[in-house]
């Protein structure tokens, strides 16, 4: 009995390093999407980046937000968000689903502007004179297009 016991101990032992070794090189596959962006390099300089699917309808308060979208956002983020190569990213585009990027990151955005890091495109200005409600409208917008196009 005496003899087994430290046998047994170093079993445990080798075997838990074993698994340890085995997790360190075959890390799980992380649920959900890759927030990696798409290559842009086959697309003109200023096209859209995404081919964006508008709803037939867009709810009252989301018709505000496009109004707000079109005045303050489109002229770098593009029409319907569809985004500007080598000017600024599409919104409609699974980076910017609720579940990574929820409704106060838009207005973190609107009200701070943002560091590069998910697109090369630069850094995000502010974006003067709009009011969080003006934000949460523009987000509703954006939100629509989203959800028409896959991005729950």
């Amino acid at each position: 009995m005496n003899r087994l016991l430290p046998l047994a101990i170093v079993a445990i032992f080798l075997g838990g390093l074993g698994v340890f070794i085995f997790q360190a090189m075959n890390p799980p596959e992380v649920a959900g999407h890759s927030m990696t962006s798409p290559d842009t390099s086959d697309i003109a300089e200023g096209a859209p980046i995404e081919k964006v699917r508008v709803p037939a309808e867009l709810s009252a308060n989301a018709q505000i937000g496009k109004k707000g979208f079109d005045a303050n956002c489109a002229s770098c983020h593009g029409e319907n968000a569809a985004g500007q190569n080598g000017v600024a990213p599409p919104l409609v585009h699974k980076i910017y689903e609720p579940s990574h990027h929820g409704d106060m990151a838009f207005q973190l955005a609107a009200k701070n502007g943002v560091r590069a890091h998910h697109w090369k495109f630069g850094n995000m200005a502010p974006v003067e004179g709009l009011t969080d409600a003006d934000v949460a409208y523009i987000t509703l917008y954006v939100r629509e297009l989203q959800r028409e196009n896959g991005i729950n």
